[in-house]
């Protein structure tokens, strides 16, 4: 019997674990192409043995691409940056890094390709991180015309860099931030309702060559989804409004420091656009998938952080 191989580029991201966990439930073999092969050793407890191979590739470094895309029923690219960090800059890995990817899987023969975008690109393009979205959508399809592209809005799970992050602040902070009043508005998608929209896409022969726009079934603002978090976690935290200005200074600040930044300009300049369905768009249910409410999930996903 022949079980499809399935190539994920990433996997051993946030989307990328669930996805692993998802498509090995199903009976797919799996190739996890990352840069830390290490690291990515715990994709493996998700399968049987031999079901999951994991291979070393730089996406900065077209060569080492070279023959990982051979035997593959589908390839999956998930790798992305929201922020820039030594030599992962924007336009190396979201643009060049995924045209290497899709023009390598084109010339291995592969049939189906499902590149993970962002919701909300075709606005403004303001940020560097928003500039680079569409481009890199562009780079896919000169290379693949027949990718697939799925758009998630804000991706809330056990490891997003929302609620996880607020978290915990909510510990230790007298008071939360929240920029502009907290206005913004999101409509956050499980990490599950994601991986099983790469499932779907990967099964679907009409999704080949569109575009899907994955989000909740629910609209909210920032401050509703931090004081869904306050609710749920038992806490009562004030909630300081941080002018634009104030923010980008910060995020100045912490894009200086040598770990992960708690926020960068770039990241301010995005909460000043919706990030929501655009009418008529084609989603998750074009895919035969029921969005799952956020709310009934988040308290399994916040339970460390319920004051006691």
């Amino acid at each position: 019997m022949h079980y499809p191989l399935i190539t994920i580029v990433g996997g051993s991201g946030f989307v990328g674990r669930h996805t692993v966990k998802l498509l090995a439930s199903q009976g797919y073999r799996l190739r996890i192409l990352v840069r830390d092969t290490v690291a990515a050793e715990f994709l493996k407890t998700a399968a049987t043995v031999g079901q999951i191979a994991i291979e070393h590739v730089d996406i900065t470094r077209p060569e080492t691409l070279a023959g990982k895309f051979q035997g593959s029923d589908a390839v999956v690219s998930l790798v992305s940056i929201l922020f820039e960090s030594g030599r992962q800059k924007f336009d190396a890995i979201n643009v060049a890094g995924a045209r290497a990817v899709a023009a390598e899987a084109a010339k291995a023969g592969v049939k189906t390709f499902v590149h993970i975008s962002a919701l909300g690109i075709d606005a403004a393009s303001d940020t560097r991180y928003r500039a680079t979205k569409p481009a890199g959508e562009a780079a896919v399809r000169e290379v693949f015309p027949t990718a697939t592209f799925l758009r998630p809005s804000l991706i809330i799970g056990p490891e997003d860099g929302f609620f996880q992050r607020f978290g915990r602040m909510s510990l230790i902070a007298p008071a939360l931030p929240i920029i502009a009043g907290g206005k913004t508005k999101f409509q956050p998608v499980l990490v599950t309702d994601v991986a099983s929209a790469i499932a779907a896409a990967i099964k679907t022969p009409e999704a080949k060559g569109q575009t899907y726009e994955i989000a909740g079934p629910s609209v909210y603002t920032m401050r509703e989804l931090l004081e869904m978090m306050a609710r749920i976690t038992k806490r009562t935290p004030r909630f300081v409004s941080l002018p634009a200005c104030v923010a980008k200074l910060q995020g100045r600040v912490c894009e200086l420091l040598p770990f992960t930044p708690m926020i960068t300009r770039d990241q301010v300049k995005l909460l000043a656009h919706d990030n929501v369905l655009t009418p008529g768009a084609q989603g998750l249910h074009h895919l035969g998938i029921a969005a799952t409410p956020i709310d009934t999930m988040l308290p399994t996903y916040l339970s460390r952080f319920i004051k006691v």
